[in-house]
């Protein structure tokens, strides 16, 4: 399903921080407001340098070395805003995502149709999204699996607001009725989920475009909603 013209976002909702001078030094007696502005000026600079190496090189790819490198500042600067490269991935997603789900959190409240057809539509918003920086998104994949990640990376999955969007999909659903009141819903949203971090192996292999991925993820709905769908 191709998603509303009204829908479909840009990196635009994302501005990329403008590149920094050099990282200056701190005098000791620096003054605590001028130390705050140093430390937030350098976390934009890790943050852009990491979000341009995760699309280009990947995650596993990725070291904080080169982060620092491609950041114009020191490993120690890196360590002491982030504790971990899975961190530092977590924040450039974070900020990646934050404009999305905002507009989803707009505009899923207002979509009509069945809930399958809500699904289809959120989904092909996220390829429609995604695909301009799909290396990026596969790296935020990939995190999920590292099982070195510190408890507090947020890799996909684990951030709950898309699993909460998934829910009040399924919620309103079920209150109009085309949703099983005794299903499992933590279980569809699981399979939905699954389904679509595994359509993105299609990119992966074959350099698949956001249509034709949620062509397949259209089809992987159907055949889920047939398990939630009341029975006739």
């Amino acid at each position: 399903m191709t998603p509303p013209r009204d829908l479909v976002l840009t990196d635009s909702l994302i501005a990329p921080a403008p590149p920094l001078p050099p990282e200056p030094e701190t005098a000791p007696d620096a003054a605590p407001g001028l130390r705050r502005t140093q430390k937030q000026a350098t976390r934009n600079r890790v943050i852009e340098a990491a979000r341009e190496l995760f699309d280009t090189q990947g995650y596993q790819g990725t070291t904080i070395r080169e982060i620092a490198r491609h950041a114009g500042v020191s490993v120690g600067s890196v360590f002491t805003t982030f504790a971990s490269k899975g961190d530092v991935l977590s924040q450039v997603m974070a900020d990646r995502l934050d404009g999305l789900y905002a507009e989803l959190d707009r505009v899923m409240p207002h979509l009509r149709g069945a809930t399958v057809e809500r699904l289809r539509t959120m989904f092909a918003i996220h390829f429609s999204f995604e695909v301009r920086h799909t290396r990026l998104f596969l790296a935020h994949i990939a995190a999920a699996y590292d099982w070195t990640l510190p408890s507090t990376a947020m890799p996909m999955g684990k951030n709950q607001r898309l699993q909460r969007i998934i829910g009040e999909c399924l919620e309103k659903g079920v209150a109009e009725g085309d949703v099983c009141p005794e299903v499992d819903q933590q279980e569809v949203i699981d399979l939905l989920m699954a389904a679509y971090a595994w359509v993105y192996r299609l990119a992966a292999w074959n350099d698949a475009d956001a249509p034709a991925m949620t062509a397949v993820m259209d089809r992987q709905i159907a055949l889920i909603a047939a398990g939630f769908q009341p029975r006739k």
